[in-house]
Parts: C-alpha cells; sequence; structure tokens
C-alpha cells in the first residue's frame, strides 16, 4: 500500500497581518504553554476530568474576532475554516442518536469541504465549561474516551504528533478499506461546533498555522486511565511509550497569531487541521479553550469535537 510523502517542516518567516485582518476586533486573554524546559510531559485522562504533568504558565495575547469575515478563513492558508452545516441531530446528549446521524453526516461534509476522495471518522467527545466535578468523582472502569463528556482543553496544543498522525492514517485505511489502491495524501482534523446558545464563556482560539513555528515543542503521551496515578507514578518510566499516542504542545512564542469565532450558532461548523501530510500548504493548527471577557452573562459552552482522517488516493 502507498502511503503518503511528509516533506520536511518549514521554518518561513509567517506573513504579515492582511489588511482585513489588522481590522478584526481583538480580545486580551490568557492562553496557557507549556513551560520550555527538561521534564516529562503526559496527559491523563479520565470520567470528567484531565491532567498534565509538567509546567504550564498562563500568557497574555491577544485573540482575534473572526466572526465578521468568517469567508476569509481556508484551510490550506490558516489551517481552519467555517461553514454553515445544519445537524438533524436534535440532542447531541443522546450518544445513539450522535453515533446513527452525526457521524455520517461528519464524513459527507468533511468530504465536501476537502475534495477528499474518502474520510471516516475517528471518535466524538462532548466538552462543557460546566462543573463536571461530581462526574469526575464517579467510579470509571473501562474508560475508553469517545462519546463522553470532557472540561475544555486547556493548553495550547495539537491533538496529534507527526508520528502519531502517520500511524492513525496508516491502521485506518488498512483497516476501513484493505482492498484500496492505497493514498498519496491524509487529513486527520477536528469537525467542531457548539450546541449551546451564543454568546459562549469559554470558545475555542484557533492559531493560524503559518504562524504556529516558534518556541519549543514538547510530545504529550496520551493515558487513558479509569484512575489518576499519583506522586512518583505519574512520571514513572513506561516501557513503550515512544510509540504511544501523542499530541504536540507549545512553548510561548509571541509571533503565534490567535483567532476565534464569536456568537457561533449550533449550524456553525468549524473545520481545522491536526496534520496534513501535505507540507506545501498549511498543514496544523495548535489551538485551546479560553476565557472571553467580551460579552457579559455568556453561556455555559458545550460542543461536539469529531475526529476524522481523510484520505485522497
Amino acid at each position: 500500500m502507498a502511503t503518503a510523502p511528509e516533506l520536511a517542516q518549514h521554518d518561513t518567516p509567517a506573513p504579515g497581518l492582511d489588511p482585513i485582518e489588522a481590522s478584526a476586533r481583538e480580545v486580551a486573554t490568557q492562553i496557557r504553554y507549556v513551560d520550555p524546559g527538561e521534564f516529562v510531559t503526559r496527559r491523563y485522562v479520565s470520567q470528567g476530568a484531565e491532567i498534565n504533568t509538567g509546567t504550564y504558565s498562563d500568557h497574555r495575547v491577544v485573540v482575534r474576532d473572526a466572526m465578521p469575515i468568517r469567508e476569509h478563513f481556508t484551510l490550506d492558508v490558516h489551517g481552519f475554516r467555517i461553514a454553515r452545516q445544519p445537524s438533524a441531530v436534535r440532542d447531541f446528549h443522546d450518544k445513539a442518536e450522535v453515533e446513527r446521524l452525526y457521524e455520517r453526516e461528519v464524513e459527507a461534509h468533511v468530504q465536501a469541504l476537502t475534495g477528499a476522495d474518502k474520510v471516516v471518522v475517528r471518535g466524538w467527545m462532548i466538552r462543557t465549561s460546566a462543573d463536571l466535578s461530581e462526574r469526575a468523582r464517579e467510579k470509571a472502569e473501562n474508560y475508553t474516551h469517545n462519546g463522553g463528556i470532557q472540561p475544555p482543553a486547556g493548553e495550547a496544543h495539537v491533538d496529534l504528533n507527526t508520528a502519531t498522525a502517520r500511524r492513525m492514517a496508516e491502521h485506518t485505511y488498512r483497516t476501513h478499506f484493505p482492498d484500496g489502491p492505497g493514498y498519496k495524501r491524509f487529513l486527520i482534523s477536528s469537525y467542531w461546533r457548539t450546541f449551546s446558545p451564543p454568546p459562549q464563556d469559554v470558545p475555542l482560539a484557533l492559531c493560524d498555522g503559518r504562524t504556529s513555528f516558534g518556541g519549543e515543542e514538547k510530545a504529550n503521551t496520551l493515558f487513558i486511565v479509569d484512575s489518576f496515578p499519583e506522586g512518583e507514578a505519574l512520571v514513572a518510566p513506561v516501557e513503550g511509550e515512544d510509540g504511544m499516542m501523542a499530541a504536540s504542545i507549545f512553548s510561548y512564542y509571541p509571533g503565534h497569531r490567535w483567532w476565534y469565532f464569536s456568537n457561533m450558532q449550533a449550524e456553525d461548523a468549524l473545520l481545522f487541521k491536526f496534520h496534513d501530510s501535505d507540507h506545501a500548504v498549511t498543514w496544523r493548527c495548535p489551538h485551546t479553550a479560553f476565557h472571553d471577557p467580551s460579552f457579559a452573562g455568556a453561556h455555559v459552552r458545550e460542543s461536539i469535537e469529531a475526529r476524522s482522517v481523510a484520505f485522497w488516493e
């Protein structure tokens, strides 16, 4: 089976702000980044809670409001785009309804937005800024980190590093298209929408992927657990960790250019890149939740994200 070529990471300077981008409303807020330095970086997830090892710091940044110029942003230039796509799902908390309807909707819409030959959804998650402490205290057994409810992610990250992305693409294609001709390009992305009323208190910030190369990057290994280890067990050596699923996390870099879409409606769908094997275009999009101080009386954010792999054969 042919697999997608990977081009070397480019380090060309990011372009300056387009005049239409420079006119956007600015929001002063804080975004959490991993600190530079040597330490074990892992992300442990369980029911209703997630924790990171290592040290992180909040940095004051400007996030620009992309909503008034929403049509300006494109997947292969910025690493993200927004589109209107109503869903037939009436209750996103109804797991059976989501699995019956939404996964196929996502596959069809991602295929339409990207022009890929094939798209496979690889799980979904609801995230909310509501208090999940009671849920986190419930005993979890055989937690799978799919189709549940979690808090918003709290640091600048991309959900997959390059090695994880390659393995995911190869496994997905081999599993779903065993008789296929192979692929020349793959794209792993997140399809994200809010379903709580606008404005939302903790929206999603998206980093222009062209500005994402700067500062330190670390791999953040994912551990899915029923209960969190404690003390030294959090960072004790684990055999085979280099081959486990890992995200990319970022240290602060003043050149990062952050955007968000304010007052998202339920029919708005965000598509943003985790990893595009075609590095001739913008191939990733760091992102994180952030507190938006712009609007009084903002609503609790409830959102659903679906991860997919798209293939060009």
